[in-house]
């Protein structure tokens, strides 16, 4: 079974604004990519929480979406297809998964992770950008507070649903 260990590392305690953040947010990212190890497709989709229908694959689906839209469309204004947040299917992300794309949107997950970091670090966190949709600027500094409060919030969805898929617990 993996152990929190193979997927976390805590972050610093005393480091400049950046290291910081970037280590709380790694430290979150890291956190659900345990949530969510070593479990069958069948088990990621299994809705554990009724009435909620959220599954650990359905999240891992939402956090990939929400990493290409705030780091790639966003902050790189890239052009990108947000193909689980649609107009016929709002909430794809989470209604609409496949047991047997466990694997594949796990890997969209964590190859999503690595094309946010490796874009964020051209950035200073000073800099701005808007929202395809939004007046407000908002700035990278925002964009990792965010990133990190949405992992978090999330975070407790998925410590709920794994212990009831396995009994497996840990912070």
């Amino acid at each position: 079974m993996p152990t929190e260990a193979d997927f976390r590392v805590d972050p610093p305690t005393a480091a400049g604004e950046r290291e910081l953040l970037q280590g709380f947010l790694d430290f979150q990212r890291g956190t659900f990519l345990w949530k969510t190890a070593g479990l069958t497709g069948e088990q990621l989709v299994q809705a554990k929480i009724e009435p909620s229908t959220m599954t650990l694959l359905g999240l891992v689906r939402h956090l990939a979406e929400v990493e290409r839209y705030w780091f790639q469309l966003c902050l790189a204004g890239r052009p990108v297809e947000l193909a689980l947040w649609t107009e016929e299917h709002p909430d794809g992300d989470f209604d609409l998964v496949d047991p047997a794309r466990a694997e594949e949107d796990l890997a969209d997950l964590r190859e999503m992770i690595r094309l946010s970091d490796e874009l964020a670090a051209g950035y200073s966190l000073d800099d701005t950008f808007r929202r395809p949709r939004g007046d407000e600027q908002h700035s990278v500094r925002y964009l990792y507070i965010h990133l990190i409060e949405e992992y978090a919030r999330h975070n407790g969805h998925a410590d709920l649903l794994r212990e009831r898929t396995d009994g497996l617990t840990g912070e």
